[in-house]
């Protein structure tokens, strides 16, 4: 039953998702609750200001409607096939993505109320983004989760205090990491869609059906989602989704009690997060030996690179996502093999 339920969840959040859209984005249109376009951005993107954002609340209503519903549904018709454990790891992680949502939906609305690409500060949003992750990991702590974790060919490792510290900043990293991962037509939501498969894959292997549950829901609903977000965008996700879906994939990371495979299947996040650390990192270096700073690539994030050598939105949607699918699937035989060899 659990998996029927699995590909009910995936169906019913991408039919609730796409649905959404054709009602959300004209009144989107309606608000005038258009996206602007970074003028230091490439010019080519100068053509898309104005189109609607928070285009997010489509996938993020849809998840967490479907996710919670599925999973009330598993635990009514198996009543002992949950844990405290598991509940708490659900609730916490639907409440920690959805608070990152809602951060960026102030974020967008600021920006929108203004006309212009700024909205919270960043030692705002790190503020905020801090207090949920801090949040989420004592409502772990508190419910009685472990401190252990599985690492791919290492096995079962206890960090102890120090897993719930760092994890607070593996949080916030990842979220932003996935922030800075928006920034074409449809890459986002391709790469997250993979992204969500693959946790999806590893959560069924390992028979935990929550997890399962809010994986396939995430990957119906960024498919949903792509309808009207695949190059040429209808409507853009903003921070609103952005941050929610650095939030989910984190939750479910938690969830399976794995969270070093944000890492291998969220690489593509994490290299768009380096190519902006190394760009400014490079260009103050030099400004500061030489008087003129240099830039390692054309334009960060990394994807704006590939952009200004002539790739075109759609090459670079399918190249990101192919990579995450490959790591993703390599991640998976990495995950069977550590435990077939565990103990």
């Amino acid at each position: 039953m659990s998996n029927w339920m699995i590909v009910i969840s995936a169906i019913a959040s991408f039919v609730v998702s796409s649905v959404i859209g054709k009602f959300l984005i004209p009144e989107l249109h309606k608000l005038k609750f258009g996206q602007p376009i970074r003028d230091e951005g490439p010019k080519s993107h100068q053509k898309k200001s104005g189109t609607p954002t928070m285009g997010g609340i489509m996938f993020i209503i849809a998840s967490v409607f479907v996710s919670v519903v599925c999973y009330v549904v598993l635990n009514i018709l198996n009543p002992n096939n949950q844990s405290v454990q598991d509940h708490v790891q659900f609730i916490a992680g639907i409440i920690m993505a959805t608070l990152f949502g809602v951060i960026g939906f102030v974020d967008d609305y600021i920006k929108i109320l203004h006309k212009h690409n700024e909205g919270l500060t960043e030692k705002q949003k790190l503020v905020l983004q801090f207090l949920v992750a801090v949040a989420y990991v004592f409502a772990l702590k508190l419910g009685g989760c472990s401190s252990g974790t599985v690492i791919p060919f290492v096995g079962r490792v206890d960090f102890g205090i120090f897993y719930w510290i760092v994890s607070v900043i593996v949080i916030v990293g990842f979220v932003n990491a996935t922030n800075l991962t928006d920034g074409i037509d449809g890459l986002d939501g391709s790469v997250t869609f993979f992204a969500s498969m693959i946790f999806m894959v590893i959560a069924g292997y390992l028979l935990n059906n929550g997890m399962s549950v809010m994986s396939a829901s995430l990957s119906g609903a960024c498919l949903g989602f792509l309808v009207w977000n695949f190059h040429p965008a209808k409507v853009f996700m903003g921070d609103t989704g952005s941050l929610f879906l650095g939030g989910y994939l984190c939750a479910v990371a938690y969830g399976i009690n794995m969270p070093v495979l944000v890492i291998p299947i969220g690489i593509m996040y994490i290299v768009e997060m380096f190519s902006v650390m190394m760009q400014v990192s490079y260009f103050k270096i030099t400004k500061k030996r030489t008087g003129q700073g240099k830039r390692l690539f054309k334009m960060s994030p990394i994807h704006h690179h590939f952009e200004m050598c002539g790739w075109s939105e759609v090459k670079i949607v399918i190249v990101f996502s192919l990579i995450t699918a490959v790591a993703g699937v390599l991640t998976v035989l990495a995950t069977i093999y550590t435990y077939a060899n565990a103990g």
